[in-house]
């Protein structure tokens, strides 16, 4: 594989807040065009991470993404029960976009949606609405944080289906922080395991394999990897 595979690479990153070590000598590229998962138990840095690559957080190592990188994020959590905007509101907010056509890019066909407020949708809506607003700058990196929460579990495979439609029609490296390890398997290329430092990283697949479960859930247990494993 070649330096010009890999859309972002990271060397020894560390954040450490208020004495707190909250990532530690993480190391790891990511392929451009894959699907990187990233899982770990709660308090693992999951989300610290995604915050890291998007030089939120102030941090020690190295974040390297490639030129004409552009990024879209979906946090977990976005308070909107108290906000008077409608869904075309927001989809509009700093993009002069065509509204119909970023509901369709996320399988929402009902236009009617659009008059509805942010604060009346269902979770499966709502999630669908953020992506669609992730997606208006066409960006070829996608950042999704447990993008499912909320959504009833009927909902949460089409939205599965529909990200890595996506990213194969609009060639889009994604990002997804996710505890369920049928996702991995399904739809990531890589895995990335995380208990503040680096528990695992490699392909997705061998999340089937129990002993990778256990290095991965039970105690911690730093790896190393070197440079352009994944």
């Amino acid at each position: 594989m070649s330096e010009n595979d890999f859309i972002l690479k990271v060397s020894n990153l560390g954040v450490k807040l208020q004495n707190q070590v909250l990532l530690d000598h993480l190391s790891f590229n990511v392929t451009r065009g894959t699907t990187l998962a990233i899982l770990g138990p709660n308090g693992a840095g999951k989300t610290v991470l995604l915050k890291t690559l998007l030089n939120l957080v102030p941090h020690t190592g190295t974040v390297e993404w490639t030129e004409k990188v552009k990024i879209g994020y979906v946090p977990q959590y976005v308070a909107v029960s108290d906000i008077p905007m409608s869904v075309r509101e927001f989809l509009l907010i700093g993009n002069g976009v065509d509204v119909e056509n970023s509901l369709r890019k996320v399988r929402l066909m009902d236009n009617s949606i659009l008059d509805k407020r942010l604060g009346v949708l269902s979770g499966g809506q709502l999630r669908r609405v953020l992506i669609a607003w992730a997606l208006n700058d066409n960006p070829n990196v996608l950042l999704l944080d447990e993008p499912t929460t909320g959504v009833d579990m009927d909902s949460e495979e089409p939205i599965y289906l529909m990200l890595n439609e996506i990213k194969k029609t609009q060639k889009i490296t994604i990002f997804l922080i996710t505890h369920n390890i049928h996702i991995v398997q399904e739809y990531a290329d890589a895995l990335l395991a995380l208990n503040k430092c680096l528990t695992f990283c490699g392909p997705a697949a061998e999340i089937a394999k129990p002993e990778i479960q256990r290095q991965i859930y039970g105690e911690t247990v730093c790896v190393e990897t070197k440079r352009g494993e994944n």
